[in-house]
């Protein structure tokens, strides 16, 4: 049996986005428990069309993004605290999976999904970790209990490595209760296939 598929989503248009560089380091943790990991990052968000619920078909990447969350058994979210809550580009992301709201699993229904938030004041990074637990929420998903809030500013050095440990330790943290929730729940669907 193949690990658990964990989707992350998250990041800015920026070369160097101190949120996309966070999430693709908790998904190689993810990945070092076991798990299979796919990122859409800021430069796929860029691309992403602004979501439009009329009757034109989706475009290639939506459908990309749509299949991998179809398809996914935990979710990682990573934005920018921008004015108390997340980017509109994280935002168009989520909106595009009302795609998935006639699915027998829609949206993020019965998904773990880890949060991560980067901000330079601790207050946006409160008020957006709390706007993205209730989207998660909305859409049927099992927020993990913890979320990791990051101060943007410095938080990686020049080599590119995160320069603190309990930052590190927080996003290990947050990769290590998805892959977890999304095994226990594989086993369950497994005993009760039986």
């Amino acid at each position: 049996m193949t690990g658990p598929l964990i989707v992350g989503i998250g990041g800015t248009p920026r070369t160097v986005s101190t949120t996309e560089r966070a999430l693709a380091l908790a998904l190689r943790q993810a990945a070092a428990a076991g798990a299979r990991t796919k990122l859409f990052g800021g430069e796929f968000l860029e691309r992403l069309p602004h979501f439009n619920p009329g009757p034109a078909g989706p475009s290639p990447e939506q459908a990309d993004l749509v299949a991998a969350v179809r398809g996914a058994d935990g979710i990682i979210l990573a934005t920018p605290g921008y004015h108390g809550s997340l980017s509109g580009l994280v935002k168009n992301a989520l909106d595009t999976l009302e795609l998935t709201r006639a699915d027998p699993r829609p949206y993020f229904h019965g998904l773990p999904v880890g949060i991560i938030i980067t901000a330079d004041g601790a207050q946006a990074g409160g008020t957006t970790l709390m706007a993205v637990r209730a989207i998660i929420h909305a859409m049927r998903g099992w927020p993990t209990p913890f979320g990791a809030a990051l101060k943007a500013s410095n938080l990686f050095d020049e080599g590119g490595e995160i320069g603190e440990a309990k930052d590190a330790a927080q996003l290990v943290l947050v990769a290590g209760q998805v892959v977890e929730f999304a095994q226990m729940r594989r086993a369950q669907s497994k005993g009760a296939d039986q």
